[in-house]
């Protein structure tokens, strides 16, 4: 299997086998972990000052994808665009996956919902996304 992992905090193997469905496990999957490089504030993203949000998502990204790997998955872990159907659109150029999941934090839930990133993703790359509120 080939998992493509979107969150912007980091995320335990444990989250990851619990998300998805069915007898699917992330034994010897090949996992992609994106995590956005998401600004703390408007006026650093107007700015274009992007330094602090890059560092933490390859933070992210990295801890992930090394959790993931001890957890049994082969994952490696990249950066990606701030809104979400942009990183999930550059990444699945890449990383042709068999499925999404994209973590939320529960505050940005809603946002999501509204924006229906996970339905639009459905619609535009044609692979099953499954959203996980933390």
């Amino acid at each position: 299997m080939k998992l493509l992992v979107l969150a912007s905090d980091p995320v335990g193997s444990d989250d990851v086998r619990r998300a998805l469905p069915g007898d699917d496990d992330i034994d010897g999957a090949e996992v992609l972990v994106v995590a956005p490089a998401v600004h703390d504030s408007p006026v650093r993203f107007w700015m274009s000052d992007s330094d602090d949000a890059i560092a933490r998502a390859g933070e992210t990204a990295g801890e992930t994808a090394s959790e993931l790997r001890s957890g049994g998955a082969q994952a490696r872990g990249t950066t990606g665009e701030a809104e979400p159907l942009l990183a999930l659109q550059d990444a699945l150029a890449a990383f042709p996956a068999d499925r999404v999941l994209v973590f939320v934090r529960e505050g940005d839930a809603a946002r999501y919902r509204e924006d229906d990133i996970v339905g639009e993703a459905e619609r535009r790359f044609g692979v099953p996304v499954t959203e996980v509120t933390r």
